[in-house]
């Protein structure tokens, strides 16, 4: 079993704390919580300034039933225990989704459509943590964000929206709309030859109808395959050793049981899925375990030989050891403290000094 480096840690957003904790990786002990401002959502650590970003999505609750927008961004000094800034990115609202290109020192922030523009994209300096410019997405609730290994192109996972964008990050110019009945998730594979995405937009009071990860040739734009799921899928990842993983949701309507009325606290656990193969695009389902209730958010040590899993309504992170991707072994599980409903979500993986 490949285990986490010392000076290692994993800070994991609770998302009514509001707080972020960081965990030492290899004790899984809770070194340091931050109270940061509502509604944190993700996380991305820029190992070059040694910062921690989180965005603060809204006043309370999720998307699409919530109390109203936040539009915040908070830095963390995590070797320190700190928060540095508190970023107000008025008249942008409800960011969430975070990318870092470290080469050109750049961070993208989707932002939900508001007063500033439709739905779009802030992109901030990482040195001066000042915003430059938008980009606009053409939908109105871009929530996940990625970029591209070369720094080239985005890609928006819109909720609802029936497609996902495309955008020439340099000019901010919308290259491609892939159709799509709706997605959460997305990711791009370590070698940048495929976007993966759930492409579906989750429903969380009915079974889902085939469900499904898209997998998207990066060059030509087209979507060449389609792994079917078991569940609805919320999170996917890749780990640096090209290994795609989901985390699926199970509701009541999937076990059968009774639901009490809009509350998620009776959910049901979840799965993390594993797909493996000889390229991106060439991957097959070859292993699940079981996790906790509503997997929310995935990453992986940077050896990817773990996995980490944050799921939202148990408000707890199952720590997934890789060394098999035919047989993934839940080895920890760690609580994250919670003051309502939603707990555990963003993490970042962060490397020690």
């Amino acid at each position: 079993m490949t285990r986490p480096h010392l000076g290692d840690r994993l800070a994991v957003v609770s998302q009514s704390g509001p707080t972020v904790t960081l965990f030492d990786a290899v004790t899984h002990r809770a070194e340091t919580v931050l109270t940061v401002p509502a509604q944190p959502h993700e996380l991305c650590f820029d190992a070059e300034h040694r910062l921690l970003y989180c965005t603060n999505s809204y006043l309370d609750g999720y998307y699409g039933h919530n109390a109203g927008p936040n539009h915040e961004l908070t830095v963390i000094d995590p070797d320190a225990g700190r928060i540095v800034e508190v970023i107000d990115l008025s008249p942008e609202h409800g960011p969430h989704g975070l990318a870092l290109d470290p080469a050109r020192q750049l961070l993208y922030v989707s932002v939900e459509a508001g007063p500033a523009g439709p739905g779009g994209v802030v992109v901030l300096d990482t040195t001066t943590r000042k915003v430059l410019r938008r980009i606009d997405t053409l939908a109105p609730g871009p929530h996940w964000f990625v970029i591209d290994p070369d720094g080239k192109l985005g890609y928006a996972a819109n909720k609802e929206a029936p497609f996902v964008t495309v955008v020439e990050l340099a000019t901010g110019a919308v290259v491609d709309k892939i159709s799509v009945s709706g997605s959460e998730g997305i990711a791009v594979s370590p070698d940048g030859s495929t976007v993966a995405v759930a492409a579906q937009h989750a429903d969380l009071t009915h079974r889902a109808v085939a469900p499904s990860i898209a997998l998207i040739d990066t060059r030509s734009g087209a979507l060449v395959r389609t792994l079917p799921t078991e569940y609805a899928v919320h999170p996917v990842h890749w780990t640096a050793t090209g290994v795609l993983l989901a985390g699926e949701v199970r509701t009541a309507a999937d076990t059968g049981t009774a639901s009490d009325g809009g509350s998620f606290a009776q959910m049901p656990t979840g799965q993390l899925a594993v797909w493996a193969g000889p390229s991106a695009a060439e991957v097959e389902r070859v292993g699940t375990v079981e996790v906790g209730a509503m997997p929310l958010t995935l990453t992986s040590s940077p050896d990817g030989a773990r996995a980490y899993l944050a799921n939202v309504i148990t408000s707890t992170v199952s720590v997934v050891d890789l060394a098999d991707p035919a047989r993934p072994t839940v080895v920890d599980t760690l609580d994250v403290p919670r003051a309502g409903e939603p707990g555990a979500h963003g993490m970042a993986y962060i490397t020690g000094a």
